[in-house]
């Protein structure tokens, strides 16, 4: 398949579909609404199937949810029982995002730009669980409303950079992906290595005498 013949569009609607799904990993519904009010103002073009994103009856929904969402955010340990429900439902609310803005492509190559943003949200998400779970260990949970706080803002200017600079937050959104992929790989593997290490210099268990 020639890249080279992808329309603009297309390439437009990948940036953008990716800057949406990584903004669901901090809060699933902000992006979907950033999605809906463009698309009704005629800023960003849905992709043909998703225009029922720019209904009102879709934009009330999304405009309830999204409160609901933020105010459920801002209560202690409530949080942290959300995290358990959202990691799958980011992901999820990503791979919408970015399919309902993704335009111009085959589907083989529309669906696995869907895919590999579900893995844009998948990362945001773990970042912003594994930020709330340090902040209950140190603060025991008083902190958290800062960290559910600071998330808003950075799904809020997230979708906005999205819509409006959608290259330049794909290129942050990439880079973002092999930072975080390289960090769980050291940590994972870094754990191996030094358990292995631990073992070396302890030796063998020893196996005790009889008498």
């Amino acid at each position: 398949m020639d890249f080279t013949a992808i329309p603009w569009d297309a390439i437009v609607g990948i940036a953008v579909g990716f800057g949406l799904a990584a903004a669901a990993g901090f809060r699933m519904f902000v992006p979907l609404l950033a999605a809906a009010v463009a698309a009704k103002a005629g800023v960003l073009e849905l992709s043909p199937g998703f225009t029922w994103l720019a209904s009102t009856p879709a934009l009330a929904a999304l405009g309830t949810a999204t409160v609901l969402e933020v105010g459920a955010y801002s209560v202690p340990w409530l949080d942290q029982l959300l995290d358990v429900i959202a990691t799958p439902t980011a992901v999820a609310a990503g791979m919408l995002a970015a399919a309902s803005v993704v335009v111009d492509l085959p589907p083989v190559l529309k669906w696995s730009a869907v895919v590999l943003a579900g893995g844009a949200a998948g990362m945001t998400q773990g970042a912003t669980v594994f930020t709330r779970f340090k902040s209950t260990t140190l603060t025991g949970g008083v902190g958290n409303p800062v960290v559910s706080m600071f998330e808003l803002v950075s799904a809020v200017v997230t979708s906005a950079l999205a819509i409006f600079l959608p290259l330049l937050t794909l290129v942050a959104v990439l880079l973002l992906l092999v930072i975080f992929t390289r960090r769980v790989h050291g940590v994972i593997f870094g754990r191996t290595a030094g358990r292995r290490a631990v073992a070396t210099v302890n030796g063998p268990p020893r196996v005790p005498r009889g008498p």
